[in-house]
């Protein structure tokens, strides 16, 4: 499913190559509503902005239907409580202007001269981030219903395709959160990030967290328990992996504030559970496209039907 967020991406980078910046200028876009999608306005901006970026990709697509799409994508993902944070969206921007080896100056300049602007493609990249979360929430809420596989039955087709049990690490893992209201983020952040960074250099395993706590203000301690590999949530497992058990990850700017996760202990573990949990993971793996574009359908499909929409 990660697979999906930059596909948009390389097929831009490939619609850009030998193409003049200078030629695809385009004028500023004047707004006026077009679309209200359960009372969230869309505009003739954003309409366009859409547009430009479908050219850019040299990809067929409607710009006011993927508009309205995305509003709908990105208000479930709200009503289950994912939240992409802005450093998370300028992290992806940053790593795909890396990975198409521009500086992050040339990948602004590509997308303000083209006429998507570099908001709306970090709405953009919001939204698919978003969205893959709330696919794998379906997924696997799926998988856990009447319909899904038991993990006996996991373990039995994993035998019979020759494979042995599989196994995957399991961590147990601590959060450790330095609070910041949204009213003060702009006094606040920089302090508390450095308050973050602090402590976390003293992180020398779970047991004395809550001590190094103690004195500071708004710090919250949250033991997250036994997570297996498969679990770790998308915007974290990359910097978990990489960490040792005693150790604690980099610190994170999020929705509450300034973030980082523990790891108290890891350790491989091969049982019924993880089959299941590895075959279900299978289920919407790269491998698996055609199965994620069709729940992908199906989920946008009920919300459109249970939507309010109203075109100006």
């Amino acid at each position: 499913m990660r697979k999906q967020l930059f596909s948009a991406g390389l097929a831009l980078l490939v619609a850009t190559a030998g193409v003049s910046l200078t030629a695809m200028s385009q004028p500023a876009f004047a707004s006026e509503i077009k679309y209200v999608v359960n009372n969230v306005a869309i505009t003739s901006g954003d309409i366009q902005h859409r547009a430009a970026f479908l050219r850019l990709q040299k990809r067929k697509g409607n710009a006011a239907d993927e508009m309205v799409e995305q509003t709908l994508r990105l208000a479930e993902a709200r009503r289950l409580g994912i939240r992409i944070s802005d450093q998370q969206v300028n992290d992806a921007y940053a790593r795909f202007a890396s990975n198409n080896k521009m500086k992050l100056a040339q990948l602004d300049g590509v997308m303000d001269k083209s006429g998507v602007t570099k908001q709306h493609f970090k709405e953009f990249i919001r939204a698919q981030m978003a969205w893959n979360q709330a696919l794998g929430m379906r997924y696997r809420s799926e998988q856990g219903g009447g319909g899904g596989m038991s993990e006996q039955d996991a373990v039995r087709k994993m035998l019979q395709k020759g494979g042995n049990k599989p196994s995957a690490t399991e961590y147990l893992l601590q959060q450790v959160i330095f609070v910041v209201p949204a009213a003060e983020r702009g006094a606040l952040m920089a302090k508390r990030k450095r308050e973050a960074e602090a402590m976390r250099a003293r992180f020398n395993g779970c047991n004395t967290t809550r001590e190094f706590a103690k004195g500071l203000i708004d710090v919250t301690v949250r033991d997250l328990g036994r997570v297996l590999a498969p679990q770790l949530p998308a915007d974290w497992a990359d910097q978990i992996k990489a960490t040792k058990a005693g150790g604690a990850t980099q610190v994170k700017e999020t929705d509450r504030g300034i973030e980082f996760i523990g790891i108290c202990s890891a350790r491989e573990v091969s049982d019924d559970k993880t089959a299941q949990l590895m075959l279900q993971n299978e289920g919407l793996d790269g491998k698996k496209d055609d199965a994620a574009d069709a729940l992908s359908k199906k989920y946008v499909s009920e919300l459109k039907a249970k939507a309010v929409i109203v075109q100006r």
